[in-house]
């Protein structure tokens, strides 16, 4: 990884295009997902090799459990893969992982299995990948609304974030979506408000290094107001 000025705390990414990058391909869908799940294992390691503290990955959206259901299905025995796989793999890759979302309607194997994989790996603390899996940042909002009015607790902007799913991860300084489109679809939209947004048409199993690096280059160039 190239050395770079300013390096950002916590970067976010939306794994757009699997499908579209299958389709073009003339392969399966489920095989579009296969190389998307590839291609995380491939950024998380040019995160752990930038020293980003951070990295947050969009996997699975509230809105995806409307999805055709054979593909949800195997989304999540995919998910389960990947939480054994890494439950595995921990040690060697010395991250803390963090899962965040609504995990209610996840089988309870895979609710184990990830309760697991965020026990082993806490202690971890250089660098944290977290996964929002059955996420929805409206949904994560009102849930936090929720847990607030049930503790009778009058809340401002520093301590309503504690009750989000994703307490204690930064706000992300940049959020990187591949695929084309240009919105945030529903991701990170509490703690979106100041991110810098970089989208590329690049599908996201062929996202590639030198990309990301150009990016991390134009986050160090950029000056952050926030607001001022």
């Amino acid at each position: 990884m190239t050395e770079l000025s300013k390096l950002p705390t916590c970067v976010g990414f939306i794994m757009d295009g699997n499908r579209r990058w299958a389709k073009e391909r003339g392969e399966a869908t489920l095989l579009g997902h296969q190389a998307g799940e590839a291609k995380f294992y491939e950024v998380a390691q040019w995160v752990k090799e930038a020293t980003i503290p951070h990295a947050v990955f969009y996997a699975f959206s509230t809105e995806n459990w409307f999805r055709d259901k054979v593909e949800v299905a195997y989304l999540q025995e995919l998910f389960l893969s990947f939480t054994k796989q890494m439950l595995g793999e921990v040690h060697d890759w010395q991250c803390r992982i963090k899962v965040v979302g609504d995990l209610s309607s996840f089988t309870p194997e895979l609710q184990a299995a990830i309760a697991e994989l965020e026990s082993v790996s806490v202690v971890y603390t250089k660098t944290t990948l977290w996964v929002a899996l059955s996420y929805g940042g409206r949904a994560e909002i009102v849930a936090a609304v929720n847990k607030a009015i049930a503790n009778g607790e009058s809340v401002d902007e520093e301590t309503f974030s504690k009750y989000l799913w994703s307490a204690g991860m930064p706000d992300p300084d940049i959020i990187i979506r591949t695929g084309g489109d240009q919105r945030l679809s529903n991701f990170l939209p509490w703690q979106a408000v100041y991110s810098e947004l970089m989208f590329t048409s690049t599908y996201w199993p062929a996202f590639t290094k030198a990309e990301f690096t150009r990016m991390l280059t134009q986050y160090g160039d950029r000056q952050r107001r926030f607001g001022s």
